[in-house]
């Protein structure tokens, strides 16, 4: 067993969101330096460094003719995108990060937020658009604000939205502070009840939002959790959501996953650990990286154990994992949100036990990524060691996720079994763990055997569709590597 001690996620909590960084005098050496970092890690880590002419091994073998080529970029985030294999298409998640210390409080659950997670909706033929409540952090200025899941707005900073306007009216959300306008429904017709102004401010975000057990679903125990982020300073939590339910002795498990959008691969193989004890500590998944670091693959296992984290996330201690032994198969709940480290628990599950899967179409990521600094001594691994001249480092894809019988392909997402969109009931956006809510009784019913999906929960209207809103942190569909995992 080899500790993969090159891949190196620190995170550091000091100063929140402010860099410690100052601008360095010579802009042009500075921009020098990042752009031979930026080719130089992608030429080393990228994992499809060999389908980009640009990375090739003998691009830099002159050196002023490779000068000349990093100078042509005006900043070096586009020298990076030029790398990207089929930009937005192949690679659509590798990025160039501005300053690693937010990003590494970011992959914590700790950021500038309103705690609002929205899902925009055209609710008729008229091109009338409202955004409904998906989500609220608890302890966030939203929370703080008693906004809702479930909660309608109609307007933004006094403008009512509609499909003229709402490309350019939703960018406020993005904005410091904003002023929402909520409404009610009946009928189709909206009704104004108040405006509320939130201001971003610093908020922790525990990835366990819900744990609950229901006693009598046709006789069973079903013990439902709805887990929003494989942050890996809350793997105690959520290890003691499963004591719970392993107390509780559940017959069935629902996984909420709406909302994940993946995180460290090492919390994604100590959740399936806890769906399944009799995976034993067998293979959960296989990493592969590119030719020039093959000495990195190998395999994540199933395991008894796991490390305990502080919220500067150094490892204070390990637990025991609590795993199920009563349940046969497992029931997730997804979305076009429910990504990477989310997908490879589904993935990595499936050759043990059946996974059923409920909602919509799951997002389509089977790659994953290392942070690079401008640390050439370490092959662009080492924190510690970056330039001290700036604060930008990299994300790119670096591996490819395969289960244990080999499969990966999954780039178009995981199909649920049984369709529920959530935004079809927009007008009646329950809380989440309310029997009734449209995507968990839709699993709740077929526990109790029935062939309806999701019983008499009526449907807004037929004329309505979900439109796109841009994620709030570029982190937000993400797998990742840490510095004390182990492969073998």
């Amino acid at each position: 067993m080899k500790i993969l001690k090159p891949l190196i996620v620190v995170f550091i909590v000091s100063s929140l969101l402010t860099s410690c960084f100052k601008d360095n005098d010579d802009t042009a050496t500075v921009t020098r330096d990042i752009n031979d970092f930026v080719w130089k890690g992608m030429n080393s880590w990228y994992n499809w460094q060999t389908e980009v002419p640009d990375l090739s091994d003998t691009k830099d073998d002159n050196s002023s003719e490779y000068a000349a080529y990093l100078n042509q970029f005006s900043t070096p985030e586009d020298l990076f995108n030029s790398l990207r294999y089929q930009y937005g298409v192949t690679d659509r998640f590798s990025w160039f990060i501005d300053d690693y210390i937010v990003q590494e409080q970011q992959f914590q659950g700790i950021s500038n937020s309103f705690g609002l997670k929205f899902q925009a909706v055209q609710i008729n033929n008229n091109g009338d658009i409202i955004l409904y409540i998906k989500y609220v952090s608890n302890n966030s200025p939203a929370s703080n604000s008693n906004i809702l899941r479930g909660d309608i707005i109609n307007a933004i900073n006094g403008t009512v939205l509609n499909t003229s306007n709402y490309n350019s009216i939703v960018n406020d959300l993005y904005k410091e502070t904003v002023t929402l306008s909520f409404v009610t429904e009946n009928n189709g017709v909206l009704t104004p009840t108040e405006d509320k102004t939130i201001t971003a401010t610093i908020v922790y975000e525990n990835p366990v939002y819900l744990a609950k057990v229901f006693n009598n679903i046709d006789g069973k125990k079903v013990g439902y959790l709805v887990y929003n982020g494989f942050r890996s300073s809350y793997n105690d939590e959520i290890n003691a959501a499963f004591a719970t339910f392993k107390n509780e002795n559940i017959d069935e498990l629902i996984l909420d996953l709406r909302l994940n959008g993946g995180g460290s691969v090492a919390t994604s193989s100590y959740l399936a650990s806890m769906i399944d004890a009799d995976a034993g500590e067998g293979i959960f998944a296989n990493l592969e990286f590119n030719s020039k670091h093959t000495g990195e693959n190998g395999s994540y296992n199933f395991t008894n154990t796991l490390n305990v984290y502080n919220a500067d996330n150094v490892k204070t201690g390990e637990e025991t994992i609590n795993r199920l032994t009563t349940i046969n198969r497992l029931f997730v709940l997804v979305s076009e949100n429910t990504a990477s480290a989310s997908e490879m628990v589904i993935n990595g599950l499936k050759p043990y036990i059946p996974v059923k899967l409920i909602g919509t179409t799951t997002y389509g990521k089977n790659v994953g990524s290392i942070t690079l600094y401008d640390s050439p001594g370490s092959d662009y691994t080492d924190r510690a060691s970056a330039n001290p001249n700036h604060s930008n480092a990299m994300q790119p894809i670096v591996f490819q996720i395969f289960n244990k019988n080999g499969d990966s392909d999954y780039t178009q997402g995981f199909t649920p079994d049984i369709e529920v969109k959530e935004y079809e009931y927009w007008n009646n956006i329950l809380p989440f763990g309310d029997e009734n809510e449209a995507v968990l009784k839709a699993a709740l019913d077929d526990i109790r055997g029935y062939t309806t999906k999701t019983g008499t929960i009526k449907k807004a209207s037929s004329n309505i569709k979900s439109l796109d809103l841009k994620p709030f942190n570029k982190f937000e569909k993400e797998m990742y590597l840490e510095n004390d995992f182990s492969l073998n």
